[in-house]
């Protein structure tokens, strides 16, 4: 070796540890540093050290907010480390790679990436970094909604930074978790925690981090009503991270300060704040920032009386929602699975020479197949929480509402459903995935079904100038035994699809009778369009999960990916199959057969309330005040009684000496979830061991929970429908 290529590269490592040192304090020196090493580096094509290079600028950009620059470095650096064989170089790519995932959108994604680094750092037994990987983990846990593995992480997080002596990085854990006991109103050791933070920040001299400890010392001041401290800390944060360039933290800064406004009062400075929040989090994709500013704005214009305001940020708020649903819940799990396969395959390559390491990798599977159905559950739950409360309100409110009015919450409503939608798409998805799907046959008015699904659709093909037709042949018996539920699914999956890619032309709904058999009819059902078509080699892909031809877009025409993989298992319920034929340019036509036994028309279902429930006294707990209030005015229209219980210990401790005609329990509480509430009620000393008590839950999971389902009388989810909350109440109180 020449003594000038040592001396580059003794200069470039002089360069990267100059720049990692001053990146609390100084960013852009940090930038400026990095890119001189790269430079250097790529120069003497040293390759370890561009990708050590290209690893560090890429982190310095990640916390500058250039995300897209920071992918590719981070990629190319992992490139080279993976063919340099560098296990560690591997884990810090993979690091920057997560952290900018997980700071936009895509926190799936950001946590396998965050996960491979958990592994790598702790087969290698590198506290430091293990430290930091955990914190961001945790933080993907907080955002999930998930306070019990949060405080795990973080808590992991804090025993190895102080196993590596990093104060800082002890500090960075103290401020989430500060946080989390925020919410959880401990206040006391909140104000430990964030203290220490501030403190050890000021010690070190970490002006970065800094930031984020006031910006947690700020929240707390607002809990405390102390505003004139809280403007001061988060004024701080602010100025801080314009000053090194941390976009993520300006932004929840900024949204925070509007907070405090709000809270005192003062709308305008307020929605000034939220003006600059919400063009940084646009700019830079930041979807948490997005959320909070677009609720923050809705109940601003509330308090204020501006309904019309009010329910255009709300809208705005679902709508984010939606985005989520279709680029995080759906997307990324689809992404993560590629990553997971790509490591599936890699381990079965080393399989004869690194059987401990596949032992681990399998375990690592393993879990984050839990943590996968953990995310389905987390995001149903709260998801649906809040739309819970909307789509209730939006009903109570069009019985009295203006014309004006009736058209928002019209719109308010479609952006619900769609909503809603989706997310039974993934439920029901997970469910026939899971086996945990049966037919559940009653006699039906089959005529009158088939009637009511075309009027459902038939708006929608008329906004797009399609016509919808329903042709039913003769023989085609009035009524038959069939789960109205799952045909209407069936149907309305390949309705949409076909509405969907149609642009002219019409949408044909065929039932014929095919014959006559011991079991019943055999009919067929068909829908024909005169769409875009499907390609010979597409036309069996199009039923497999998440899967639309190449020429089609999610982002063009929406959905979730799942329709037709949803239609090709129900259809095998019914121990048939859907089959399509189609021309590309001048349409398609999906089939199946079915089997139906028929059956007298059913008498129909009365819509009026009867006074059955008239002076019942109902203990209703539930964390959420909003949906409390909805649903405590919806048991008021039928003259129920209702007690409100914020958790499950405040509803133990009134159910102990008050007795309630019936019970309602949501299931994720604080202070005790509603599983271990009910089971204290039916089975301890209690006077309403015997009082129904009916699960009121978005979580998709709860019902199939064996240990706990003896206690409940029956599970309603969320959403709400008003009609099977009476039909409920009234069959038991009828029964007595």
């Amino acid at each position: 070796m020449t003594p000038s290529l040592q001396n580059s590269r003794t200069q470039v490592v002089s360069l990267l540890d100059e720049g990692y040192a001053c990146r609390s304090s100084n960013l852009t020196l940090s930038v400026e540093l990095a890119q001189k090493a790269l430079s250097i580096s790529r120069e003497i094509n040293d390759k370890p050290l561009v990708a050590k290079s290209l690893s560090q600028y890429a982190l310095f950009l990640m916390i500058q907010g250039e995300y897209d620059s920071a992918i590719n470095m981070s990629k190319e650096a992992l490139a080279y480390f993976e063919e340099l064989k560098d296990e560690l170089g591997v884990a810090s790519a993979k690091y920057n790679l997560g952290g900018v995932y997980y700071k936009t959108n895509d926190y799936y994604l950001g946590m396998a990436y965050l996960t491979d680094c958990v592994n790598i750092y702790r087969k290698n037994n590198d506290h430091q970094n293990l430290a930091r990987a955990l914190k961001s983990l945790g933080t993907i846990y907080d955002y999930f909604g998930d306070p019990k593995n949060a405080i795990r992480t973080y808590e992991q997080a804090i025993a190895e930074s102080k196993l590596a002596g990093d104060l800082n990085q002890e500090a960075n854990a103290y401020n989430p978790l500060a946080s989390i006991y925020l919410k959880q109103k401990d206040i006391q050791k909140a104000i430990a925690l964030i203290d220490q933070s501030v403190a050890i920040k000021q010690k070190t001299g970490d002006i970065r981090g800094l930031a984020f400890a006031l910006y947690g010392r700020g929240k707390i001041a607002i809990a405390l009503k102390k505003h004139d401290e809280a403007e001061a800390d988060i004024k701080e944060a602010i100025r801080i991270h314009k000053e090194v360039r941390e976009v993520l933290g300006l932004g929840m800064a900024l949204h925070r300060l509007a907070v405090l406004y709000a809270e005192m009062r003062q709308f305008e400075k307020a929605k000034q704040i939220l003006d600059d929040g919400l063009k940084l989090g646009i700019e830079y994709h930041l979807i948490m920032v997005n959320f909070k500013c677009y609720y923050l704005y809705y109940q601003i214009f509330k308090q204020q009386g501006d309904t019309e305001n009010a329910l255009r940020y709300l809208e705005l708020y679902f709508k984010e929602k939606d985005t989520v649903i279709n680029n995080q819940t759906l997307k990324l799990i689809e992404n993560y699975e590629m990553v997971a396969e790509m490591d599936r395959l890699k381990k079965e390559a080393q399989m004869q020479l690194e059987k401990a390491e596949i032992i681990e990798k399998k375990n690592h599977a393993e879990q984050m197949a839990l943590v996968k159905q953990e995310f389905l559950s987390t995001m149903s739950h709260e998801i649906r929480t809040p739309l819970n409360a909307v789509i209730t309100i939006a009903s109570l409110l069009s019985d009295r509402a203006d014309k004006e009015e009736q058209e928002l919450l019209s719109s308010l409503r479609l952006a619900s459903n769609n909503l809603l939608l989706l997310i039974n798409d993934i439920l029901d998805f997970t469910k026939l995935e899971a086996g945990k799907t049966a037919l559940e046959l009653a006699p039906c008015n089959f005529l009158q079904l088939l009637e009511n699904i075309r009027n459902t659709y038939v708006s929608l093909a008329s906004e797009k100038g399609v016509l919808l037709q329903l042709n039913i042949a003769d023989g085609v018996a009035s009524a038959y035994e069939l789960d109205e539920t799952k045909l209407s699914q069936i149907l309305g999956n390949l309705i949409t699809n076909a509405i969907k890619f149609t642009y002219t032309g019409s949408v044909q709904i065929f039932v014929e009778k095919i014959d006559t058999l011991n079991d019943g009819d055999l009919l067929r059902l068909k829908i024909i369009d005169t769409g875009i078509g499907i390609s010979p080699k597409n036309q069996q892909s199009i039923f497999d999960a998440f899967t639309q031809p190449h020429s089609i877009t999610k982002k063009k025409h929406g959905g979730s990916g799942l329709g037709l993989a949803i239609v090709k298992k129900l259809v095998s319920l019914h121990n048939s199959n859907v089959k399509v034929e189609s021309t590309e340019g001048e349409g398609s036509t999906f089939y199946f057969d079915l089997i139906l036994k028929p059956s007298a028309i059913p008498g129909g279902k009365s819509t009026t309330y009867s006074d059955d429930l008239n002076g019942k006294k109902v203990l209703l707990a539930e964390d959420n005040l909003i949906n409390a209030m909805v649903i405590t005015r919806l048991l008021g229209n039928w003259k129920i009684n209702t007690e409100h219980a914020k958790n499950g210990l405040e509803a133990l401790v009134k159910t102990r000496n008050n007795r309630f005609d019936f019970i309602l329990m949501d299931i994720h509480m604080p202070e005790m979830d509603g599983f271990e509430a009910a089971r204290e009620i039916s089975t301890g000393e209690n006077v309403n061991n015997n009082t129904p008590i009916f699960a009121l839950t978005a979580d998709i999971t709860a019902e199939h929970q064996s240990e706990h389902r003896n206690y409940f009388a029956g599970f309603l989810r969320k959403p709400i429908e008003p009609e099977k909350l009476f039909t409920a109440l009234a069959a038991l109180e009828k029964n007595g």
